[in-house]
Formats: structure tokens, sequence, C-alpha cells
């Protein structure tokens, strides 16, 4: 099972270091450790409860256990590295893929490259509103002509 281990924020390698060490000087049966940059606060270990326990005993920045055990499929979002950003360009049509307005059709306003986001404008809307969303929830329809 993968158990979230609680730390202080931006002292997660320093914890992950300090574990790692204990596991490999008392020998503990834990199959992997994780830390995900994405998720700050927070690293995870792959073993029994018990192992854990022991692997964290007296490891510095680490704040405690979440009792919760997680699934890959929980935090498999945040192991897939983003896709990369599509060429897309303003005035191209767009489909929305989640959220709120998933499955509705926008013009791209603008585009932040910095944020990956991009503005659009709903095209059934009766008022234009514009509407920033992620780059990743989209998909290109038809390019601006």
């Amino acid at each position: 099972m993968i158990i979230p281990i609680r730390v202080i924020i931006g002292r997660e390698r320093m914890a992950l270091d300090y574990i790692e060490k204990e596991i490999k000087l008392k020998n503990l049966d834990i199959k992997a450790i994780l830390f995900l940059e994405d998720l700050k606060g927070y690293i995870f270990l792959e073993g029994e409860m018990e192992e854990i326990t022991r692997a964290i005993y007296g490891a510095p920045h680490v704040r405690g256990i979440i009792k919760k055990p997680v699934t890959i499929e929980e935090i498999k979002r945040y192991l897939v590295k983003e896709k990369p950003a599509t060429d897309l360009n303003i005035g191209d049509i767009i489909e929305i893929l989640s959220g709120p307005f998933k499955g509705e059709k926008g013009k791209i306003t603008r585009i932040n490259e910095a944020k990956k986001e991009i503005t659009v404008e709903l095209l059934e809307a009766v008022v234009p509103i514009p509407l920033t969303i992620s780059i990743n929830v989209v998909r290109l329809i038809e390019r601006k002509k």
C-alpha cells in the first residue's frame, strides 16, 4: 500500500534523504519512495504500515503519517508528465474536454504560455463571456482561417 507522509513544505528532499538512509540502515521492506514536485508537503512510501512507521521514526521535517492509503490512480495525474502545449493560435476553435463547460466549443482570444492557459469565448453563449482555462483540457477542432 502507498502511504502519504506529511512533511514541512520545502524540506521534502531532506526528509526523503533521511528516510532513504534509515531504510537501508535498518534493512526495511519499503518497495518505493516517491516525492512529487506538484504535491508540496508530502512524500509517499510503499510498504506495510509497520515498516513505514519504523522508516520515518525520528526523521527530521516529518509531521506525520496520513493513515488512509492512496492508490496509483489517485496520484497518476501527478506522475504523468504534462503534455506539451499544442501549437494553438488566437482565433482557433477548440472544444473543452473537462470541467463545468465540458463539451462547449470556444474561440481562443488570448494565450498565456507561462501559465499554460488560454482565454476563450464560448461560441454558443448569447453574451460573449471570456473564460480562462488550462491548455491541457482542450482539443483543437479548427484552425483559424
